[in-house]
């Protein structure tokens, strides 16, 4: 397939897990892909090879996307690499960071949960907004926990994810005279690392037992979701916050 032969991509986060899967699937539609990632150069050299090896456009770009210099140089070296335009941003950037109960945080937590999951995406944005081709497409990542507050000690990650829904119904009509489409995943229990952190075993096989679909979702199915909708194929969904999570929550 080839839906996105000839454009470009940045996708923050993209060396692993969800990330890794969205910047494959791009890659194999056709997109010339750049894969942000933070402190784990082999990760994110892994995705690019993974990438190349199947005969696909690909390169790593370091950048803390809390910070604008690095946000900047980001679409510097994108830009660079693979001409003048982005025709396709994914925020994948973010994590829970910690659980803290409200009684348990402190404002440096707060803030810091925060800017990672919800200023990254206005940083980012902003900075490839002026590069992004008309008719291109944005997609944000959210969570289910900015539809129902998240499980114990998910406050700030769950306001901040909430914030990222809210983000882009604004943009949604900000962007529609120039035919950007923003729209954005909430994503449930998913096998990642992210849970494999941050989540019990015992806490995911009652969540994966009390799905309908009866198991946890998969990186390779969020990816199918986003490439939809960074696609033509969804050309007229736009500033949707969509839901996929086995039909534990439906909005």
């Amino acid at each position: 397939m080839n839906a996105f032969k000839n454009k470009v991509a940045i996708v923050t986060g993209g060396a692993r897990d969800i990330g890794r899967a969205v910047s494959v699937h791009l890659a194999s539609e056709g997109a010339s892909v750049v894969v942000n990632y933070f402190d784990n150069p082999d990760d994110a050299q892994e995705t690019v090879r993974i990438i190349t090896a199947a005969g696909g456009r690909a390169v790593a770009v370091q950048g803390d996307v809390t910070r604008q210099a690095d946000v900047r140089r980001l679409v510097q070296e994108t830009l660079k690499a693979f001409g003048p335009a982005v025709h396709i941003l994914v925020n994948v950037a973010g994590g829970l960071v910690g659980r803290k109960r409200m009684d348990e945080m402190d404002e440096e937590f707060w803030n810091f949960v925060l800017t990672l999951n919800l200023t990254s995406v206005f940083l980012v944005t902003k900075e490839v907004l002026p590069h992004m081709a008309d008719g291109g497409a944005i997609v944000n990542f959210a969570s289910q926990a900015g539809r129902d507050g998240g499980g114990g000690g998910a406050i700030a990650y769950s306001t901040a994810k909430g914030g990222v829904m809210t983000m882009t119904r604004g943009l949604a009509k900000e962007l529609g005279p120039r035919r950007i489409r923003v729209n954005c995943v909430c994503p449930g229990m998913i096998n990642t690392t992210f849970h494999n952190t941050f989540t019990k075993p015992e806490i995911r096989a009652k969540v994966a037992a009390g799905t309908p679909l009866g198991r946890e979702g998969e990186a390779p199915e969020v990816a199918a979701l986003v490439a939809y909708l960074a696609s033509d194929a969804a050309s007229f969904i736009n500033g949707a916050s969509i839901d996929i999570n086995g039909g534990t929550y439906f909005s």
